[in-house]
């Protein structure tokens, strides 16, 4: 079974997130709004755009986090009846002509996450395109491998079943942190990824909830759990390379 959706967590984006439905909407993929705890305007954007045919808005009583809120979302995505959910931010970033791309790549590879790597315009921020390049080192540390590409671009589609049995079994991180822990994790596990590239673009206006100092120390604690967890996981991960 492949039955998709669009999952958008969203935390205070009510001047971008409607163009972003009406754009999955016209894909024809049904839309799982969650909001993290959103201020009362947005939620009166998001209380709107519920009304529409193939929307579904999850409201989650305080902020969770972008990881936190996703995981919401993959869960009631799977009471749903959903089968994967593609993961799409609600500020605009990502290029929505590539939808059907990522469907159709999943739906003839549904045991994969169909990942996309990022193509930047010149409307990235040169520091967290730098900074990007650090997480990219750990992460092939703590995978021994070269196999993402890519760890921090969220526009992403999951298949759930594999997703909620890992929730269900580990700690992943809720906030900046979840986009590269989740994939270490599943790479882990052996989930099978393909790598599709998705324009990005930062809007000059567009609202960021980065905040340096902060999300930058969760996520090197994040590698160094992950760092730990590799050593473990070390012989199982070289002798699966070398059976294959």
């Amino acid at each position: 079974m492949h039955n998709p959706c669009a999952l958008i967590p969203v935390y205070n984006h009510e001047a971008a997130v409607p163009a972003v439905v009406h754009s999955l909407l016209n894909s024809g993929l049904p839309c799982l709004l969650v909001d993290d705890g959103s201020s009362a305007a947005c939620a009166a954007v998001l209380a709107q755009l519920a009304t529409l045919d193939n929307v579904t808005l999850l409201t989650l009583p305080h902020n969770q986090g972008k990881g936190g809120a996703v995981m919401a979302g993959f869960r009631e995505a799977a009471r749903l009846g959903f089968s994967h959910a593609l993961q799409v931010d609600a500020d605009g970033q990502h290029d929505l002509r590539e939808v059907e791309t990522f469907i159709d790549t999943s739906r003839r590879h549904p045991d994969a996450i169909i990942c996309g790597y990022p193509e930047y315009d010149d409307s990235v921020p040169k520091g967290r395109l730098y900074a990007r390049y650090l997480t990219h080192v750990w992460v092939w540390i703590n995978t021994l491998s070269l196999q993402i590409r890519d760890s921090m671009c969220g526009f992403r589609v999951y298949p759930l079943a594999p997703v909620l049995t890992l929730m269900d079994s580990a700690y992943i991180g809720t906030r900046m942190d979840f986009d590269s822990d989740i994939l270490v994790r599943l790479a882990w596990r052996n989930q099978p990824m393909r790598w599709l590239p998705t324009q990005v673009h930062y809007p000059a206006d567009g609202l960021s909830h980065f905040r340096l100092f902060r999300d930058n120390v969760r996520i090197s604690a994040m590698h160094t759990r992950l760092f730990f967890g590799m050593l473990i996981r070390a012989p199982m991960i070289l002798w699966r390379r070398w059976q294959a």
